[in-house]
């Protein structure tokens, strides 16, 4: 893309639950094509306490004209700077796959930015940093990008791409992720304060055990969490309960701002 994204919050966030004081505010980002609507339901499933977030990129939904973002730097950056308002300990980031990278490196970015970063990183189907696989995939057109996005087993997706004029109007958010995946390269993690918990299905190829245990590296100062759950890489859709109750659990942990 050219140019610097609008950092407007009303343009980026997407509030599912509005808590008049909240203890926290779970901001969560989506995964490669994804869209925040995946987060809709979230609220119920975790404490009363917790605002429920979600990131709406460039180029889905109600931002379909805006241009994509297909540069992990550009993206973080720009989220980062959209979240300043709310850092503290009130903000805890969660990311799905791609997002998991993003809320990484947002995560980041507002540690180096504030005194206090945020609050929890948690993070699903996705390895950390200096073990991620870069892909060409974006490189080899159009068919083996739709190729990937069913072989990960998106259970909305298979619809979405069988219809010819759903199919144009989702490929270029599509096609800027694959992008922005394809270049994101493996590097040392810098650690961030605070917790950080890692899940990943059981039946993700992509994303075993020893790996998901890695993002160990990412906390300074603990603790670390991790845990499979039933399920391939899209485990968490359409069935998040078992998700959401591990998540209530970390979240609970989390101290209250002082």
């Amino acid at each position: 893309m050219n140019g610097t994204p609008d950092a407007r919050p009303d343009r980026w966030l997407r509030w599912y639950r509005r808590v008049a004081t909240p203890r926290l505010r779970l901001v969560c980002l989506p995964h490669a094509g994804g869209a925040p609507s995946l987060f809709r339901d979230w609220s119920a499933g975790l404490p009363a306490d917790v605002e429920v977030v979600a990131v709406c990129y460039p180029g889905r939904q109600d931002r379909l004209a805006e241009p994509c973002v297909d540069d992990m730097g550009v993206l973080s950056t720009v989220i980062a700077d959209v979240l300043l308002p709310y850092h503290g300990p009130r903000l805890a980031l969660f990311g799905h796959s791609m997002g998991a990278s993003v809320a990484y490196e947002v995560a980041l970015r507002l540690q180096q930015r504030t005194d206090t970063g945020v609050a929890g990183l948690f993070v699903s189907g996705q390895l950390p940093p200096h073990r991620v696989v870069p892909s060409d995939v974006h490189r080899q057109g159009d068919d083996a990008i739709l190729a990937a996005v069913r072989q990960l087993g998106d259970p909305g997706a298979e619809a979405v791409l069988a219809d010819p004029d759903l199919r144009e109007l989702v490929l270029p958010a599509i096609r800027a992720d694959f992008r922005l995946i394809g270049g994101y390269q493996p590097r040392p993690v810098t650690p961030l304060r605070g917790p950080v918990a890692a899940y990943a299905g059981a039946d993700d190829p992509d994303v075993p055990a020893a790996g998901l245990r890695e993002w160990a590296a990412a906390t300074a100062d603990g603790p670390f969490h991790h845990r499979t759950l039933p399920g391939n890489h899209f485990y968490l859709i359409p069935g998040a309960a078992p998700l959401l109750a591990d998540l209530s659990e970390r979240l609970a942990e989390l101290p209250a701002p002082g």
